[in-house]
């Protein structure tokens, strides 16, 4: 019998090559047939595509002030730094999990504004600079649960939603909130090609209820790991509501409606039957494709370094969001 040599961690290939090699092979089996019945000049072209353009780096981030207040400091061990800016969702930037940081260094942040709206007794742009300059920011780290079964632990930074949505006065009638990503697929591929971006239907948009957006967990996030955020993750400015899943925390924010009505969201319109309005982490509602029941701890080791853990209602915040869902159904209003 042949005995083959027995492999270590250290000879697992790094998530980061693999799929920087799969693209490449993909673009290759997509190319080899079809080059042979083409002009020399087309040639030429698809020689250029297949080299590719290389994308240009994520800015540094840079280093912010806040506090850290001990009420949101739990004693949980934090997802390595490059996990949280090198693994992520960003379909705008591409489908693969190392895609957004490969390809999310060009989104322009500079003159950045954000614009609320709808039901609301003075409508206000603010400028990024103007947010960091008004709201005192704190660091606060969270749990973080991928409705994909996997989670992280992570100290993000930034200042309450509720906060930034006083400012604008919501009236009687604002019963929810609507957000938007940046529209401009010159700089995000994914929004102007269904096979990077998945086919979603673009700019991205998110809500909550108005008495969940008011809950002092929904966070608007400038920052992680004491700087700003790498484009990646939705510089300049992002929300994070932890005791739903990660979908909810929609990136790169321009636009924020209060509406009367239910607004319509991205993943919602696209599966409804998959990803309801709501997205509270249960374990006790399944996907239909998979079990919610546990997750998989993104951590500090390898692909084979795997570690399981329970899922937690409300991702474990149970305390301060189960009040919001008193009487709902929570399977049906999943």
């Amino acid at each position: 019998m042949r005995r083959y040599p027995k492999l270590r961690e250290a000879d697992v290939t790094a998530e980061k090559v693999f799929f920087s090699q799969r693209r490449t092979i993909l673009k290759a089996l997509g190319i080899s047939a079809a080059t042979l019945t083409l002009p020399l000049s087309a040639r030429a072209d698809l020689a250029s595509w297949f080299k590719g353009e290389s994308p240009a780096d994520a800015p540094a981030g840079k280093p912010l002030d806040f506090s850290k207040p001990s009420q949101w400091r739990p004693d949980l061990p934090l997802t390595p730094f490059d996990k949280v800016t090198g693994y992520n969702n960003f379909y705008e930037f591409g489908l693969d999990k190392a895609d957004p940081a490969a390809n999310a260094g060009g989104l322009k942040t500079q003159g950045w504004q954000v614009r609320i709206d709808g039901e609301v007794a003075k409508p206000v742009t603010l400028d990024i600079d103007d947010i960091l300059k008004r709201f005192p920011l704190e660091e606060r780290i969270y749990r973080l649960r991928c409705v994909e079964a996997w989670s992280m632990v992570v100290p993000w930074i930034g200042f309450e939603l509720g906060k930034l949505l006083a400012l604008a006065e919501p009236n009687s009638q604002a019963r929810y909130v609507a957000f938007q990503t940046l529209d401009d697929p010159a700089q995000m591929p994914g929004q102007k090609d269904r096979f990077i971006g998945g086919g979603l239907q673009y700019p991205y948009i998110e809500g909550l209820r108005i008495d969940e957006a008011m809950n002092p967990l929904a966070f608007m996030t400038v920052g992680v790991y004491g700087k700003t955020l790498p484009p990646q993750n939705g510089a300049p400015i992002r929300l994070i509501t932890p005791w739903k899943y990660g979908f909810k925390g929609i990136k790169s924010i321009v636009h924020i409606t209060l509406t009367r009505e239910q607004p319509p969201t991205t993943w919602n319109l696209s599966a409804p039957d998959e990803y309801g309005f709501y997205a509270n982490v249960n374990p006790h509602v399944d996907h239909p494709r998979w079990s919610q029941a546990s997750e998989r701890v993104i951590g500090s080791g390898g692909i084979l370094d795997v570690k399981r853990q329970p899922t937690l209602l409300f991702n474990g915040y149970a305390e301060q969001v189960a009040g919001l869902y008193r009487g709902l159904d929570l399977r049906e209003n999943y």
